[in-house]
């Protein structure tokens, strides 16, 4: 599995799978969450309504689930509900968690190719440079899982702090 960093616009990009730092409602939201309903189109948010019927208290946070990515280059959109970064209280598995799950459900799907913004990075707080490092960390640990179903993972940091954060990661992971 290749890991790439590829700052810009998630939307636009021709991978198999995107994945949305959603918020638990999954219908739609700001930041990427509102980024990806808009670019997507109603397809996404019909299939997040039939979603939620399922989920009447929405989607804990840590976990995935997969629709379609209608008018997106991609195939498929995968939810994950990052948490909220809390200095009383350590949610780093949570965090960790929303990429393993997001990857489990691209294996599902045979997405071979992912691409994560910085999930929990935004407006829900978490510190950059850890966001970035618990990313990198966790991808490179579900190597062995995943195996070859998924070929490349790409991280879009949208900002200069952001994509530096994602590059120093991923240069003390190798």
């Amino acid at each position: 599995m290749k890991l790439t960093i590829r700052p810009g616009d998630i939307t636009k990009l021709d991978v198999d799978a995107v994945v949305n730092a959603a918020n638990s409602s999954l219908l739609g939201g700001g930041g990427v969450d509102g980024a990806i309903h808009s670019a997507g189109g109603p397809e996404i948010l019909a299939e997040c309504r039939r979603i939620r019927e399922g989920l009447p208290d929405g989607l804990p946070a840590g976990q995935a689930v997969v629709t379609t990515a209608g008018e997106l280059p991609a195939r498929w959109v995968i939810h994950t509900v990052g948490p909220v970064h809390s200095r009383a209280e350590d949610r780093s598995e949570i965090l960790a968690s929303c990429y393993r799950e997001s990857l489990r459900q691209a294996v599902r799907v045979g997405a071979g190719t992912v691409a994560f913004p910085a999930i929990s990075a935004g407006v829900y707080g978490w510190p950059l440079d850890d966001a970035a490092r618990i990313a990198v960390e966790t991808v490179e640990g579900m190597r062995a899982e995943v195996g070859d179903d998924v070929t490349e993972v790409l991280f879009v940091p949208f900002g200069e702090d952001a994509e530096r954060a994602f590059r120093a990661a991923l240069r003390s992971g190798l």
